[in-house]
């Protein structure tokens, strides 16, 4: 583990992979949240996780290089179940890539129990991990100008939804009409790090 400072007030700390990242970054909102540990924003990403609006940050680089992560991950305590129409622009591209049928695509998908490792690209758009080994899928060698609200995609180990239209070079396996972000609700964003997420597949057009 490493803590790197940015700018005054903030640090950028390494880690060795996306499991130790979320590890780190639950830990952190533990003490948080108990009163051990001051800071403004606490950012997780792939293999980092950004400390920002430290008193002193030198001295919690040094707290920070003594830690130890804990063994396991805490468990959230509710899933967050997402139906999905598995009708992807995508779904036979990713079939082939996985060397299965396309309800196999389907089947395997809806068979994971999904963990939020982090968010970011737009409000809303968490990044899911648990595929299992060997089910990454490459981005597409041509992005999309525009991929609809609710689009249910794959790129390298993480599974996704799109929360609004936008450009994008994931692989679209399926549809939700789910809403990922809502500025009329509280939370906006309907999944955070650390949230489990369960897709269920449904029929309709």
């Amino acid at each position: 583990m490493r803590a790197l400072p940015v700018g005054e007030d903030a640090l950028l700390v390494e880690v060795a992979s996306g499991e130790e990242a979320q590890a780190l970054h639950a830990e952190l909102v533990r003490r948080r949240a108990q009163g051990l540990l001051v800071v403004r924003e606490i950012v997780p990403a792939a293999r980092t996780v950004l400390l920002d609006g430290i008193a002193d940050p030198d001295r919690l680089a040094r707290e920070l290089a003594r830690a130890e992560l804990p063994a396991a991950l805490p468990r959230a305590a509710e899933v967050v179940d997402i139906p999905v129409r598995y009708d992807g622009p995508d779904l036979a591209d990713v079939a082939a890539h996985w060397g299965v049928g396309a309800s196999e695509v389907a089947r395997v998908h809806t068979a994971v129990e999904f963990r939020v490792a982090f968010c970011g690209f737009a409000p809303g758009f968490g990044y899911l991990t648990g595929l299992p080994p060997g089910r990454e899928v490459p981005r597409r060698a041509t992005p999309r100008t525009a991929v609809p609200a609710g689009a249910v995609a794959l790129a390298g180990p993480y599974t996704g939804v799109y929360p609004r239209s936008s450009p994008g070079g994931w692989q679209l396996i399926g549809r939700t009409d789910t809403r990922l972000w809502d500025p009329a609700r509280v939370p906006a964003a309907l999944l955070s790090p650390g949230t489990r997420v369960r897709f269920v597949a449904v029929e309709g057009a």
